[in-house]
Order: structure tokens, then C-alpha cells, then sequence
């Protein structure tokens, strides 16, 4: 094939039919299921064509002006939109928009403010934290000294006292307020105050509640927190990727933890699906769409405790819900097939005080941002809780089918897209 072909160019199906088969039955797959995992959602067409430019060809190590390779005018335009609609959107007075991921958002971070070996202290992974906050399978366990805070075994709320106990005892540089498997509000204040009390930082890691925290729906960590991270998508609802949020006194360290830190040239074209995305965001669209998160998680949990499952915590304030399924005698690995083989795609996830390893578990994660996004409200809520007893706790093949048929006609229902 010619340079002049390829530029010219073969539609994907006929160039690379595999892959173009590949795509295509995972469209299809997100189309037939119920996707119910907290952290996955539908990003909109828009975000997806800015993913899928040209932006991709281009190098632009550096920042907006300030850049390594000539040509970097356009590209820079994407990403001077994408710096001031996300800084607009959160109230910021900084941002920083080309880490790849919200793992690599905490990673420059912590390079920034952080040496080898220095303490951070971060929820326990197994009482909803997230790798990046410690764990010791991580970078963040590896290169720092990890301590752990967890929940009040009575109430399976954030114990606040056991993280100022904590932090009074370990002087951790910087304290991570943050997790993905908690259903509720996180307090910033009190993070803050604890933190400032024993000379650390605080970082908070909204990834997973973003999008409330955008519209006011849960307590902002702006003014709270030195330095806040967040993926894309979630409950933002864009492509894959990552930010940091902070002071403009910060600035400087930060972006030199970004790159040279931990990445080069960043990826132009996601930088510019992240500016479609904060722009839609920013639409009062957006504020009625993550007020029915809400209320669909509501309406979910409370027709799951109807049904007799324990909920984490009891219930919850946002996207999520974890239940623990000790007393329903399933683990969570076991929950997720059988869900999964009807149709109702959900995650299993351990429990606080977990029993079971991490490729176990005892918990089942469910979140309402991608249901949402399709259309669906508090009728649909109750009737895929009655789903996932049915599927729970007769998990025979006449169920199985069954339940099948129901989402495939939930999904005709309320497609996604064309």
C-alpha cells in the first residue's frame, strides 16, 4: 500500500477488519446491557468525534505558549478551552488537563510534593479507597510509606476520629480524601482542618463524584483541599482521562510533576474531547441529568434494602451503592457472573472488613450514571432492582432467561446510540 492510500484512505471495516469486528460487537454490548458500573458511563457523541481528529498526529510536549515542537497553535487552542471551562466549572483558579489517566493526576502530585519514602495516608482499598491512595500493589505503596484510615465498624461512615488520631501519630505529608467504592458525602472541612492541624496537605481525588460535585450536589473540595484530581468520565461523563485542580501557587510545581515528571507528549486529541466535555458540563442539561443520578440511586437502594440486602452504610448520598452480600450467602465474583450472564453488567467489590480476597469478594458495587444517561428513572430503578433479586436468589436458567428478555427490552426502550 502507498503513503497516497493510506492518507487517502480505506474505511476501518476494510482495512482492518478485526478490529473494525472488535468495536463493533462492543457497541453492541453496551447497547443490549445494563451497565451499572459507578465508575463507567456513555460519553456523547460530541466527545467521542473529538476523540477520533486529527489532534492525534500532533506533538506538543509543554503547555499552551510554552510549547517544544512548532505547529502548536490549534492544539493549543483545545487545550487553553479545556483549561478555562474546567477551571470555570469547579470554581478553580488552576488546572491541568493533559494527565492520561486519574491515577497518573495522583501520581504528579505526589512527585510534585512528595519525596521517596515520604508518608501519605489514604482510605483503606478494601473499605472503598482506591489503589492510588497506598495500596502496596501500587506505585503509591511502593515509593511512599502508606498509612491507612477506614470506617467506624458501627455506622460504615468515614471515622473521622481514627484519621485525626492517625494523622497525629504518622505527620503524613499529604492526607488523600477520596475513594471509589463510598456511597457517602465526604466531609473536605474536616479533612482540611486535620490535615492543616498536623502540617500536611490535602488532596482530594474526586473521580468518581465529579459531576455532583460540578452542579453542587456534594460539598466541593475547592477551598478545602491544596490540590484536587479527577478522572474525565464517571460521572463527568467524558473521554477517559484525567485533571488536577489547585491554586494558581501551586501551579508551577504541578505542572512540572505532569510533564517532565511522568508523561511527555500529552494526548491532543483527548485534550480536546475533554474541552466538548466540559463544555456540556458546564449546560443546565447537565445539572437536571446528575440531579436524576441521584435520585435513581436513591430509588435503587431503597428497593434493594426492600428486598432484603444489606447495604454499606445503609443506603446512599450519591452514585453508588455496595451491597454486602454475607448474609445472602454469595460472593461477590459469583454475583457479578450471574448478573452479568443476564444481561445486568455490575462489579464485584470487597466490603468493609473484607473476609474475602480482592478476586472474591463480598460486595457487589452498582452505580446509576450510565442508566441515567440512557433515560432511565425511578420506575426502571425498581424494576431492575426486582431484577437483580430475581437473578440473586434463583439463579436458575428459567430465571436467567428471563431476566434477559426484560433488559433487552429496557434497552430497546432507552437506546444509546444510532
Amino acid at each position: 500500500m502507498t503513503e497516497r492510500n493510506i492518507l487517502n484512505g480505506q474505511c476501518l471495516r476494510e482495512l482492518d477488519p478485526e478490529v473494525y469486528g472488535a468495536i463493533l460487537a462492543e457497541t453492541e454490548r453496551e447497547r443490549r446491557s445494563l451497565v451499572m458500573i459507578a465508575s463507567e458511563n456513555y460519553a456523547s457523541q460530541a466527545v467521542i468525534e473529538a476523540q477520533a481528529n486529527v489532534m492525534t498526529n500532533k506533538y506538543a510536549e509543554g503547555y499552551p505558549g510554552a510549547r517544544y515542537y512548532g505547529g502548536c497553535e490549534f492544539v493549543d487552542k483545545a487545550e487553553k478551552l479545556a483549561i478555562d471551562r474546567v477551571k470555570r466549572l469547579f470554581g478553580a483558579e488552576y488546572a491541568n488537563v493533559q494527565p492520561h489517566s486519574g491515577s497518573q493526576a495522583n501520581m504528579a502530585v505526589y512527585l510534585a510534593f512528595l519525596g521517596p519514602g515520604d508518608t501519605i495516608m489514604g482510605m483503606d482499598l478494601s473499605h472503598g479507597g482506591h489503589l492510588t491512595h497506598g495500596s502496596p500493589a501500587n506505585f503509591s505503596g511502593k515509593f511512599f510509606n502508606p498509612v491507612f484510615y477506614g470506617l467506624d465498624p458501627n455506622t460504615q461512615l468515614i471515622d473521622y476520629g481514627q484519621v485525626r488520631a492517625l494523622a497525629k501519630k504518622h505527620r503524613p505529608k499529604i492526607i488523600v480524601a477520596g475513594a471509589s467504592a463510598y456511597p457517602r458525602r465526604i466531609d473536605f472541612s474536616i479533612f482540611a482542618d486535620i490535615a492543616h492541624e498536623n502540617g500536611a496537605y490535602l488532596m482530594a481525588d474526586m473521580a468518581h463524584i465529579a459531576g455532583l460535585v460540578a452542579v453542587g450536589l456534594h460539598p466541593s473540595p475547592i477551598g478545602n483541599a491544596d490540590f484536587i484530581t479527577s478522572t474525565t468520565h464517571k460521572t463527568l461523563r467524558g473521554p477517559r482521562g484525567g485533571f488536577i485542580l489547585s491554586s494558581v501557587a501551586h501551579g508551577e510545581r504541578l505542572d512540572k510533576g505532569v510533564f517532565p515528571g511522568i508523561q511527555g507528549g500529552p494526548l491532543m486529541h483527548i485534550i480536546a474531547a475533554k474541552a466538548v466535555a466540559f463544555g456540556e458540563a458546564l449546560r443546565r442539561e447537565f445539572v437536571e441529568y446528575q440531579k436524576q443520578v441521584l435520585v435513581n440511586a436513591k430509588a435503587l437502594a431503597d428497593e434493594i434494602i426492600g428486598h432484603g440486602f444489606d447495604l454499606v452504610s445503609g443506603g446512599t448520598d450519591n452514585h453508588l451503592i455496595l451491597i454486602d452480600l454475607t448474609r445472602k450467602g454469595i460472593t461477590g465474583a459469583d454475583a457479578q457472573r450471574l448478573l452479568g450472564n443476564a444481561g445486568i453488567v455490575a462489579n464485584k467489590n470487597s466490603v468493609p472488613f473484607e473476609k474475602r480476597g480482592p478476586k472474591i469478594t463480598s460486595g457487589l458495587r452498582l452505580g446509576t450514571p450510565a442508566l441515567t444517561t440512557r433515560g432511565m428513572k425511578e420506575a426502571e430503578m425498581k424494576q431492575i432492582a426486582r431484577l437483580i433479586r430475581d437473578v440473586l436468589e434463583n439463579p436458575d436458567p428459567d430465571t436467567l432467561r428471563r431476566t434477559e428478555g426484560v433488559v433487552s427490552d429496557l434497552c430497546d426502550s432507552f437506546p444509546i446510540y444510532p
